[in-house]
């Protein structure tokens, strides 16, 4: 599906039809959306644009360069968003392009930011004069559920610390909730670094305009601070975590001293069992009629000294 923001008399219409770029130029454009395009798309937005649409292995690619890269006659940059899923949130890939004063988005997935963005870029059409100010928009509002997402986890953690102190017991369950919000806080803050390394390469680029600056020191802030916090929130999941396991040693080592407890006060008792049950013809108390109640008694009594030595000497 493409999605083409015209720029007409100090406002912005939408129109997603591609025969439009037969009829009209860069300046008459603001924004092409790309959501899950197909062929036909691609090719007519490549030709119109003269360029050429990164594909999504591009787009996914690690390195540097593939981030945040400019060529002669335009600006590529690269990230992840997260989707919301039943386990947390997904990641998928977005590319934009800045060419001739017109940002290119191409994705695969329905992002709030994008729509968050449409809805500023409807109410203020004025504030966005080239797609260098909308790029700018769109990572603003990206680094704001960026933010929400630290914020979200940190209240789980928070959460889960309570459980384990109020109840003072850990389960299956404990633990792998706290590997799950260890695997996305991690998520969260390598994706964080990817919106640091796109600021940075906005920030040593002359391309954009002098009043899009200021605002970067700013996003550049946000940025530096939601990465420390993601790390404070690693480092207390890491304490969680150890905490977690402690309580588990401790439950292991109570059950432990309850069974040696065990097998030291009938060790004594085993013992007479075990010489009574002895096939000599010659065994004292074999021959009385109360020998046997006389072994029981004897047993019962060495269990209940033995238990009674251990508990005086706690």
């Amino acid at each position: 599906m493409i999605t083409i923001y015209l720029k007409q008399y100090n406002k912005i219409v939408r129109e997603a039809d591609i025969k439009l770029f037969d009829e009209l130029g860069y300046d008459d454009i603001l924004w092409i959306d790309l959501l899950s395009p197909t062929i036909q798309e691609r090719k007519a937005v490549e030709n119109f644009m003269e360029l050429n649409l990164l594909t999504r292995q591009q787009i996914e690619e690690i390195e540097s360069t593939s981030k945040y890269s400019e060529t002669e006659n335009a600006i590529f940059s690269n990230t992840n968003f997260f989707v919301p899923s039943a386990d947390g949130f997904s990641v998928e890939p977005v590319s934009f392009i800045v060419s001739e004063g017109v940002l290119i988005t191409t994705r695969n997935a329905e992002f709030r930011t994008f729509n968050e963005a449409a809805k500023r870029l409807q109410m203020n059409a004025r504030a966005y004069n080239t797609g260098y100010h909308l790029l700018i928009s769109i990572l603003e509002v990206r680094i704001d559920a960026d933010a929400d997402l630290v914020e979200n986890v940190a209240k789980q953690i928070a959460q889960l610390s309570k459980e384990i102190s109020v109840d003072g017991e850990v389960d299956k369950r404990d633990i792998t909730r706290i590997n799950s919000l260890q695997e996305q806080t991690m998520l969260i803050r390598e994706n964080i670094f990817d919106r640091q390394r796109i600021l940075s390469g906005i920030q040593r680029s002359e391309r954009f305009p002098n009043d899009i600056y200021p605002r970067l020191q700013l996003m550049m802030r946000d940025v530096n601070s939601l990465i420390s916090h993601a790390d404070f929130s690693f480092e207390r999941l890491d304490y969680l975590q150890d905490t977690a396991l402690g309580l588990i040693t401790i439950e292991q080592n109570n059950s432990s001293k309850i069974l040696a407890l065990a097998s030291v006060v009938f060790l004594p008792a085993t013992l007479v069992a075990s010489i009574y049950g002895m096939n000599f013809k010659k065994m004292p108390f074999l021959d009385w009629d109360g020998g046997f109640f006389i072994a029981m008694l004897l047993i019962v009594a060495l269990a209940g000294g033995t238990y009674l030595i251990f508990k005086r000497i706690k």
